[in-house]
C-alpha cells in the first residue's frame, strides 16, 4: 500500500508544501492536490514538481468539463516533464453546481465524455496527428463548424512518457464501471471499506471484465482523514465539515452524489437531515448532525490499535494508496501522523 497526502484547496498552499518536502524525506509515496472552484491545482502541483524530487503529484481532481481534451493533454504532458515524469492525472465530472454555476458550461453526458477525453489524451500523448470523431468531441471541427481550416496537429513536444497513468474520479455504478474498464486508477470519496463491496462490487466487476490486460490493475487511490493517538477523538468534530459540506451542500436535492453516496452506506434519514439543515442555511446544525460512526468509518482518526485495524480493513477491500488528510494541531505533529500510519501500512 503507497502512503500520501492529500493538500486542502482552501489555503495555506505554501506551507503545505514546505511540509510535503518534509513528508517526502519521511518517504511518503504520493501528493494529490485538489481542484475544486478555488485556485487551480495545476499552478500549485508545478510549484511542487520544483521543490521534490521523487513523490509522484496527481491532480485530485480537474474537472473535463472545463478544459478541453487537448488542453488536458497538454497540461498532463507539461507537468509529467517538469516533475521528470512524476504526474498522475486525475480527473473527474465535478458537478452541476461547480460547471454550470461556475463555469457557465452544460453539465451533460459525463459517461461518454469522459471516455473520449482519456482516449484522446492518449493519441496526444502518443504524438499522433490527433483525429477524433466522437459524439461530443470532434477533432478537428467538421466542416459548416468554425472556419474550417482546422488540421489534425501532433503535440510539438516528445513527452517524457507515452502513457501517462490516469485516474478517475467517480461514485455512481455506470462512472466506476468505466473506470475500472479504460483507467489506470480509481479515486472515491468517502470509502467505507465494509461496504465498498456492496456499493461498488458490480460495478468493478463488469468494468474489470472489459478492461485491457496492458492496463494492469486498478490502481484504489482512498483519501482519510487521519489522527493518532490515544487523545483524538476531538479531531471527529474537524472531519464533520467537510462531510456535512459534500453530503449537504454539493449539489440540489436527487442531484447530490455524495448525498447518494451516504445513502448507499446506509445512512440515508441522517444524509436527508444533513441536506435539509445545509440547504436551509443552518451549516452548524448540519455539521452537528453528521454521526460520528459516518466518520469513523472513513477516515483513520482514534488510536494506533484503532487505525491499524481500519488500515488493515481498507486493505482487505482492495486500496492500493492511501491518501492521508492529517488534523493535526501543527506541522510537527501532522508529519508524526503521517509517519505513523506509514509503519502501520503493509508493505
Amino acid at each position: 500500500m503507497r502512503i500520501g497526502v492529500q493538500l486542502s484547496y482552501s489555503g495555506g498552499f505554501k506551507e503545505a508544501a514546505e511540509q510535503v518536502i518534509e513528508l517526502e524525506r519521511a518517504g511518503i509515496d504520493v501528493v494529490a492536490v485538489a481542484e475544486a472552484y478555488s485556485f487551480d491545482a495545476v499552478s500549485q502541483l508545478g510549484y511542487l514538481a520544483a521543490k521534490t524530487s521523487r513523490v509522484e503529484l496527481v491532480s485530485g481532481v480537474l474537472p473535463i468539463y472545463t478544459r478541453t481534451p487537448a488542453l488536458l493533454a497538454m497540461t498532463a504532458a507539461g507537468l509529467d516533464f517538469v516533475s521528470d515524469g512524476r504526474f498522475r492525472l486525475g480527473i473527474g465530472t465535478s458537478g452541476p453546481q461547480v460547471v454550470e454555476g461556475f463555469h457557465g458550461v452544460p453539465f451533460d453526458a459525463p459517461l461518454e465524455r469522459t471516455r473520449e477525453v482519456v482516449q484522446i489524451c492518449r493519441a496526444v500523448w502518443r504524438r499522433e496527428r490527433v483525429s477524433h470523431d466522437g459524439k461530443h468531441y470532434q477533432l478537428p471541427l467538421p466542416a459548416g463548424r468554425g472556419t474550417g481550416l482546422g488540421k489534425p496537429l501532433q503535440l510539438i513536444n516528445h513527452p517524457v512518457r507515452e502513457r501517462i497513468p490516469i485516474s478517475i474520479a467517480a461514485l455512481g455504478p455506470k462512472n466506476v464501471e468505466l473506470t475500472a474498464e479504460i483507467a489506470d486508477g480509481w479515486q472515491p470519496v468517502f470509502y467505507y471499506p465494509e461496504r465498498a463491496a456492496e456499493v461498488w462490487g458490480d460495478a468493478l466487476k463488469a468494468g474489470a471484465a472489459k478492461r485491457d490486460p496492458e492496463l494492469g490493475p486498478l490502481d484504489i487511490m482512498v483519501g482519510a482523514s487521519l489522527a493518532i493517538g490515544d487523545d483524538v477523538d476531538d479531531r471527529l468534530a474537524w472531519a464533520k465539515p467537510q462531510l456535512a459540506l459534500y453530503i449537504g451542500g454539493m449539489g440540489a436535492k436527487g442531484r447530490n452524489f455524495y448525498h447518494n453516496l451516504a445513502t448507499r452506506y446506509g445512512f440515508g434519514e441522517v444524509a436527508d437531515r444533513i441536506q435539509e439543515l445545509y440547504l436551509s442555511g443552518r451549516k452548524t446544525e448540519a455539521i452537528n448532525a453528521v454521526p460520528d460512526e459516518l466518520v469513523r468509518h472513513t477516515s483513520l482518526i482514534g488510536s494506533r490499535g484503532f487505525v491499524a485495524e481500519r488500515v488493515a480493513a481498507l486493505a482487505e477491500a482492495g486500496v492500493t494508496t492511501l491518501l492521508a488528510g492529517p488534523l493535526a494541531h501543527e506541522p510537527g505533529e501532522a508529519l508524526r501522523f503521517v509517519e505513523e500510519l506509514r509503519a502501520l501500512a503493509p508493505a
